[in-house]
C-alpha cells in the first residue's frame, strides 16, 4: 500500500461542519420569517389601534358641547354613556321619553355619520346598544336579576326601534342599511355592570353602587382589533 495516497472520502468532520452551516442557514432564515410575520402583525395592531384613537377623537371633537349639556360621557373604549335616569325613561318603564327622544334624535344622525364612513368599513365589528338597571329589586319574573335584564332588554331594544324609524335611517342605501343591520345590536345587562360615583365600573373600583348612575343606557362600538388580538394569541 502506497503511503501518502488521496483518501476519497470526506472525513466525517468535514460532514458534521457542512451540516452545521445548513442547519445554521435554516435557523437565520426561520429567525427572518418569524421576525418579519410579527413586524407585520404589530403593524396590524397598531393600525387598529390608531383606528380606536381615531374615532374616540372624531366623536369628542364633534359632540363634546352636546355631551356637557347631556350629561353624557364618552370613553376611551368608544363607549358613550347617557346616564341622566330621569332623561331616559320612567321608573320601571321602557318607553322613552320625550327628552330622550330629542336628544336621540339630534345625536344619532350625526354618530351614523361618523361610523358609516367607509374607512371605517372593514374596522368596525359591532355597535352596542346596551341597557343598564340599578339594583332596584323586581319581581316580574321571580329572580331580580332576569327581571331587570328583561326591563334592560326591552329599554334597549325600543332605543334601536326608534333609530330605525328615524328619516336619517330611512335615507340609508340597501348596502348601508345591510351593513349597519349587521352592526347594530340591542343588548339587556340588567345590573351586572353597575357604576360607582365616578362612573367607574364597581367590578373593577369595589366601590358602592351608585344606582341614578347605573340606569343608563350606552352606545358601544366594538373595533375589530379585538379580532386581530385573538387571531394573534392563537398564532402563538
Amino acid at each position: 500500500m502506497m503511503s501518502g495516497s488521496h483518501n476519497p472520502w470526506i472525513s466525517f468532520s468535514d460532514i458534521m461542519t457542512a451540516l452545521m452551516v445548513v442547519f445554521m442557514f435554516i435557523a437565520i432564515s426561520y429567525i427572518v420569517e418569524i421576525d418579519q410575520e410579527q413586524k407585520e402583525r404589530n403593524k396590524i395592531i397598531e393600525e387598529f389601534r390608531d383606528v380606536k384613537a381615531e374615532l374616540f377623537d372624531v366623536l369628542r371633537e364633534e359632540f363634546s358641547d352636546d355631551f356637557k349639556q347631556w350629561g353624557v360621557e364618552l370613553d376611551r373604549d368608544l363607549s358613550i354613556k347617557f346616564t341622566n335616569p330621569e332623561v331616559l325613561f320612567a321608573s320601571g318603564r321602557s318607553d322613552l321619553t320625550p327628552r330622550f327622544k330629542a336628544i336621540l334624535d339630534d345625536f344619532f344622525p350625526r354618530y351614523l355619520d361618523i361610523i358609516m364612513k367607509p374607512k371605517y368599513a372593514d374596522r368596525i365589528s359591532e355597535v352596542r346598544i346596551e341597557g343598564h338597571t340599578d339594583t332596584t329589586a323586581l319581581r316580574f319574573y321571580g329572580d331580580s336579576y332576569i327581571s331587570n335584564t328583561v326591563l334592560s332588554q326591552l329599554r334597549s331594544s325600543e332605543v334601536l326601534r326608534y333609530l330605525r324609524a328615524m328619516p336619517r335611517y330611512r335615507q340609508l342605501t340597501g348596502e348601508e342599511e345591510k351593513q349597519l343591520q349587521f352592526w347594530l345590536t340591542s343588548n339587556g345587562l340588567s345590573y351586572g355592570r353597575t357604576l360607582d360615583d365616578n362612573k367607574e365600573l364597581t367590578a373593577y373600583s369595589n366601590r358602592p353602587v351608585n344606582n341614578e348612575y347605573s340606569r343608563r343606557v350606552e352606545f358601544r362600538i366594538v373595533t375589530t382589533s379585538d379580532e386581530v388580538v385573538e387571531e394573534f394569541l392563537r398564532s402563538l
